[in-house]
Parts: C-alpha cells; structure tokens; sequence
C-alpha cells in the first residue's frame, strides 16, 4: 500500500488512520469517510478496525485509471465497522466475502464488481438497509439465493458473469428498480420477474434468451417500448415475442401472447 488518502490528500501509511477521515464530500452528506488507495493493495490495514464511527470506505481504485488492486481477502474484523453505510471494494481479486458482512446492519450501498467471487455467504441476507449492490464481472454461476431477501434492494447489478438460473425467490425484491443482467448465459426467465413491478431498468442484453414469460407485458414501468435502453434485449436468439414486437412496448407484447393464447385456445 503506497497511500492513504482523504478525497484530495495522501500520507505515508503509519500515520493514524483517524487523522484522515473527512466529513466533507458532499456526495455523503457529511459522513466520515476514508479512502484507501495504493497499486499495491493487498489488505485492509489493521488500524481501519478501529474506526467505529466510520460509515463510507473506499478501497477501490479511481474507475478513469483501469487499475485493479490486489486485495484477495475481506477480513472478519470488517464486522467492527457496524456504523458502515458504504463500502466500495470493486476491481480487486477478492475470491470470499466473509460471513460477518451480514453483522453490517447500517450497509446501504456496497460494490464487489471485477473481482474473482464464485458465491456469497448466506449472512448476506441480513443487510436489510442495502440498496444498491454491484456484482458485476465476477464469476457467479447463478443468482444466489441470499440477494433475494434483500427486500430494501433498489439497484442490483450482477452482468457479465456466468449466470444460467434465476431463482423464484427474485419476486421478493418489491423494491427493485434496477436489475442489470446482461452478458450471462441465462436461457430463461422465470415468471416471477414479472412480479417486480417497479422495474424501470430491466437489461437482458447477450444472454441465450428465446422467449420470454407471458406476463412479461405486465411490467408497465418498463418504457423499453419509448427508451430502448431501459430493455435491452440485443444479442438474444428472441423467437417469442421477436425483438420488432418487443420494441412496441408492453402494449405490444401483451397483444402478441393474447394472440397466442387465442390460437391455442381454437
């Protein structure tokens, strides 16, 4: 590690850890945070486990520098930090995120994307508070079934992993807003997606789709119909509905299951 900083400052790492905390970001309102920084970053420093007021940590190099950092272990003393509310530990080679992250009870945002995780502990499913969770380009082989009693989640991200299933137990994110699903290997989506009716980002983007649910029609929020972006279903073998259909909205797909069910019934 070559640097602890505060957002525009840096100092030999021996110092005291508090001397760096700043209540000044204004994007936390004046929480206490730290930033961690250093191309060498293998671990968390020992002395952050002191810092029981904390509630934003960074140790997550500057997206603009294509860097990774090297840490591969989230120590079980993260459990000391419990008035923690953001923790951002994206683009580094963690392998295992330890079960005491579920003790975080104040966590509302964490980022784990472009690392090396394979799964998540159960006691993730404790974080009541969390929000927004970034998963992305890790090496998930389905959604685990933790994230679904996240039922304060908004925001959830888990693209470009190796994703095949979906669980159920998806309905249970009332609160979703976002989910970002692109770039896995999913070959159906279950029903239950459909329950999630404050989607209005829904990104199904390179995966081996070719139907979708019949009540997929039922997630007006979604304006993918006026806002392509908002739905995006590009790099797809869709057969039903066809992507021209999908682009009228769910107006549009509604009518064409209809239509279906029309068919079958005569």
């Amino acid at each position: 590690m070559d640097a602890v900083t505060s957002p525009r400052c840096a100092c030999p790492g021996p110092d005291p850890l508090w001397k760096y905390l700043t209540e000044h970001d204004p994007k936390y309102e004046g929480k206490k945070k730290l930033k961690i920084s250093g191309r060498e970053l293998l671990s968390v420093p020992t002395q952050v486990f002191g810092l029981e007021q904390l509630q934003v940590l960074e140790m997550s190099p500057e997206r603009e520098s294509c860097l990774r950092y090297r840490m591969e272990l989230l120590p079980q003393e993260i459990s000391r930090l419990r008035n923690l509310t953001c923790l951002y530990v994206d683009s580094n080679n963690l392998k295992k995120i330890p079960a005491e992250i579920g003790t975080l009870s104040c966590l509302e945002r964490l980022t784990l994307s472009n690392n090396s995780l394979s799964s998540l502990p159960t006691e993730m499913g404790a974080l009541q508070r969390l929000q927004s969770l970034h998963l992305a380009n890790n090496s998930l082989t389905e959604l685990p079934e933790p994230l679904c009693q996240l039922r304060s989640l908004t925001f959830l991200d888990v693209s470009d992993n190796k994703i095949d299933t979906i669980p159920s137990s998806i309905r249970h994110l009332e609160k979703l807003e976002t989910l970002l699903l692109l770039f896995n290997s999913l070959e159906s989506i279950p029903e239950d997606v459909c329950l999630l009716r404050n989607l209005h980002t829904l990104w199904l983007g390179n995966n081996h789709l070719r139907s979708l649910p019949a009540a997929f029609g039922e997630l007006v929020n979604l304006d993918w119909g006026y806002n392509y972006c908002s739905c995006n279903f590009e790099g797809n073998p869709l057969e039903s509905p066809p992507p021209e259909v999908c682009s009228r909205g769910p107006e549009g797909i509604r009518d064409y299951f209809s239509s279906l069910r029309r068919i079958w019934k005569d």
